[in-house]
């Protein structure tokens, strides 16, 4: 191999390292829980840095309208997004502006909730799961509620949802962080 052709070989991986996608995070801090009438503020849809929040579908057991809401980690303050339906959970849905390849969702939720990470292609189809069985729970009564993460990944990662609380429990995503897909 000449000199010239691995120069081009050198430079060619130095700028594909160097364009490679970092890690967006989303930590949904801007965020405000309650309105100032002290009710919970209670909305369609949430988009942040490009990325919208919302539930997988409507409710199907009543004619209400499907929300989502932030919920308040006491012990650290954080702000974590949840589905507003305590009657009926359904999946929060995260869209993604542009492919990616990896996502990481920080969550904390009721003692023992399951939880659950699903990754979806443009197609609609499940290209990667995630769960456990019961989110980790306090070792003693002042500990703080604790967290817990999953990762999916996959080349072409439309959206995610997460979901896992029945009747009554929560599972609120504190923060989502994902990678960019290469552009091929």
């Amino acid at each position: 191999m000449s000199r010239a052709a691995v120069l081009v070989l050198f430079l060619s991986t130095l700028v594909t390292w160097a364009t490679a996608a970092e890690p967006v995070v989303i930590d949904f801090e801007t965020a405000v829980p309650v309105l100032p009438d002290g009710k919970a503020n209670r909305l369609p849809q949430w988009e942040e840095k490009g990325v919208v929040f919302a539930l997988a579908h409507e409710p199907r057991q009543s004619k209400a309208k499907g929300y989502v809401m932030f919920f308040t980690h006491l012990a650290s303050g954080h702000k974590g997004i949840v589905c507003a339906m305590a009657a009926e959970p359904i999946p929060v849905r995260a869209t993604f502006p542009k492919p990616v390849s990896t996502v990481t969702v920080s969550m904390w939720g009721s003692t023992g909730v399951p939880a659950v990470l699903e990754a979806f292609d443009a197609e609609g189809k499940v290209v990667d799961r995630k769960s456990l069985d019961a989110a980790p729970g306090r070792k003693a009564p002042g500990d703080p509620v604790p967290f817990l993460n999953l990762t999916v990944s996959a080349k072409r990662i439309a959206y995610i949802e997460f979901s896992g609380p029945r009747e009554g429990e929560y599972l609120a995503a504190d923060e989502v962080r994902f990678t960019p897909a290469e552009d091929n």
